[in-house]
């Protein structure tokens, strides 16, 4: 993506999943998506919101479902500590709540998610 010309900075991202196999996946599904990079990896809503702290990130990509503190309540943490963070939710269900209240600018499905979605949910928040 290009800015005035030159090359645009790259999107920090910040993947937040409990199941191990599902980041790899996240990870690689990133780092083929024009203008993203991970920045880090957390496997609990408490751990996302320390990794925010420390890594600074433009985009949160986080599972709705983790033990302990679940994606929603660390979604709204995040946009609540952090200006302009914005965060994905991704589950195998979508949320019956309206997005913007729990914190989150887009909602993806882990059964279709691929690159294009990512970069058109990005495009869009």
């Amino acid at each position: 993506m290009r800015r005035n010309g030159r090359p645009a900075d790259p999107v920090e991202v910040l993947i937040v999943d409990d199941q191990p196999e599902f980041r790899t996946v996240l990870r690689d599904l990133v780092n083929v998506t024009p203008g993203m990079t991970v920045v880090g990896e957390a496997c609990t809503g408490e751990a996302a919101l320390e990794a925010a702290a420390d890594r600074a990130p433009r985009l949160v990509i986080m599972d709705i479902r983790m033990p302990g503190m679940g994606g929603v309540e660390a979604a709204r943490r995040l946009v609540e500590r952090h200006a302009g963070i914005v965060v994905f939710l991704v589950s195998v269900d979508r949320p019956h709540e309206d997005l913007h209240s729990l914190g989150a600018a887009a909602f993806l499905d882990k059964q279709t998610l691929s690159s294009r979605a990512l970069r058109q949910a990005w495009d869009l928040a």
